[in-house]
């Protein structure tokens, strides 16, 4: 039967050949990100960064609409040509001027 321990409690002491293992205990690190803050020569240009995400949101509208209308056309083909190939003769569509 496997017995489960909590994680809180302290993990035991693992015997493995001759020696003696023991698991290496770290002090709590902070939970702030200060550590990985540098000192800056110039301050964040925000409307630089605001430009650059609208530019990248355009961007990926545009990739997915681009996506979007080429799995239409993709579809309308694959359409067309099951249709050709099952041998009928009205699969294309014929647009007529209005007069």
């Amino acid at each position: 039967m496997l017995q489960f321990r909590p994680r809180t409690s302290p993990s035991p002491t693992v015997h493995r050949g001759s020696g003696t293992v023991r698991p290496l205990r770290v002090a709590p690190e902070p939970l702030d990100l200060s550590r990985y803050e540098q000192p800056r020569a110039e301050p964040d240009d925000f409307r630089h960064r605001m430009l650059a995400n609208i530019a990248a949101l355009a961007f990926t509208i545009a990739l997915t609409a681009i996506g979007i209308w080429l799995a239409v056309s993709i579809a309308d083909l694959r359409r067309t040509q099951d249709c050709v190939l099952m041998g009928r003769r009205d699969c294309a569509k014929i647009t007529t001027p209005h007069i």
